[in-house]
């Protein structure tokens, strides 16, 4: 079987607890008559399965389902549980990542270093 390497590429992530979190959520503040409230993100939505009991818990966090986000990327959306990072693909998509996968897959890299990664790419014709 051939092998493969991931090509060097430099993602945007951010870690999701509750919703509002993510830095492109964007929620507004509404009021229904009962006082302020704070509406869902534009990336992590509230977690929505009607399939699904909000106050059952969920096997691989432990935490309730109400407590969990929900992203909308093809094909049937994901759910994000309180902790997840959450990736923006290169086509512009999200995605949650469990902590300890994140922990073994990135680094943090610098702007220096993303200087660097982005003039070998250009030199390469990877990305213009």
């Amino acid at each position: 079987m051939s092998k493969y390497r991931k090509k060097p590429v430099v993602i945007e992530a951010s870690q999701w607890f509750k919703n509002g979190d993510h830095p492109e959520d964007n929620c507004g503040t509404f009021d229904a008559g009962d006082g302020p409230f704070q509406g869902e993100g534009n990336v992590v939505r509230y977690f929505r399965r009607p399939d699904v009991d909000g106050r059952s818990k969920c096997e691989k966090c432990g935490y309730i389902m109400d407590a969990h986000g929900w992203i909308d990327t093809p094909p049937d959306g994901f759910p994000v549980c309180p902790g997840d990072w959450i990736i923006k693909g290169v086509e512009g998509e999200f995605y949650p990542c469990k902590p300890a996968i994140f922990d073994a897959t990135y680094d943090t890299v610098t702007e220096s270093q993303e200087a660097e990664l982005d003039a070998i790419l250009t030199e390469h014709g990877v990305q213009e």
